[in-house]
């Protein structure tokens, strides 16, 4: 097998994931859409009750610090813009170029969903949000930009604070009412394959400009 031929399918195997993730998130918006009164799942319920009584004075804050930071116009727009910036100033402008692509498809594809699905969110929510349940928004930028960054950084610690992250965003937005358990992951599937299709067709060039380790 060529060299051409190796890196043709090297991107085969993001492309069909993020798809694969794409439609199952489409397929669950399906689902919720057909039940009656957009009623939420028994795992939804039960995890609700749990959040609601672990609710403190002490979690509170974490969580609208969350809730702050990873949407609205902030999480939106100022931390992509300063994500961008560094990126480009470190010289990784393939990089900058991938996570902007990624960040706005995965917004866009977010808003669209939350309109066709429109889910209604859980009333006993503690911030306030835009229209629609499902997906998270929040939990969609989380997503888009942990494996973004860790596809871009390339180091497994990269991983693993982008896992942490997104397991965090996802239980902030739970805990705050904000969203039931079907929301957050259909947010992190649309984040993540969003991030992994548009990963595919520029995988060669951001291979190229990673600095190569000694």
């Amino acid at each position: 097998m060529n060299l051409r031929a190796s890196r043709k399918v090297s991107r085969r195997w993001p492309l069909i994931s993020g798809i694969v993730a794409v439609v199952l998130t489409a397929a669950l918006g399906l689902v919720i859409g057909q039940r009656s009164g957009d009623l939420p799942f028994e795992f939804d319920s039960g995890w609700m009750d749990e959040a609601l009584e672990e609710r403190s004075i002490w979690l509170d804050a974490p969580a609208r610090l969350m809730d702050w930071f990873g949407g609205g116009w902030f999480g939106v727009v100022v931390v992509p813009a300063c994500i961008v910036i560094l990126l480009c100033v470190a010289g990784r402008y393939w990089g900058a170029a991938y996570y902007a692509i990624a960040a706005l498809i995965s917004v866009g594809l977010v808003q669209l969903l939350k309109s066709v699905v429109d889910r209604a969110r859980p009333e006993d929510i503690l911030v306030v949000t835009d229209a629609g349940s499902f997906p998270s928004g929040h939990v969609a930028n989380a997503a888009t930009m942990a494996v973004v960054l860790a596809i871009i950084m390339n180091r497994w610690w990269v991983w693993c604070v982008g896992v942490a992250y997104l397991v965090l965003m996802a239980l902030s937005r739970t805990y705050l009412g904000a969203h039931w358990v079907s929301d957050t992951v259909g947010g992190a599937l649309v984040g993540a394959g969003i991030a992994v299709i548009v990963w595919a067709p520029l995988a060669y060039r951001l291979d190229r400009e990673r600095p190569r380790r000694r």
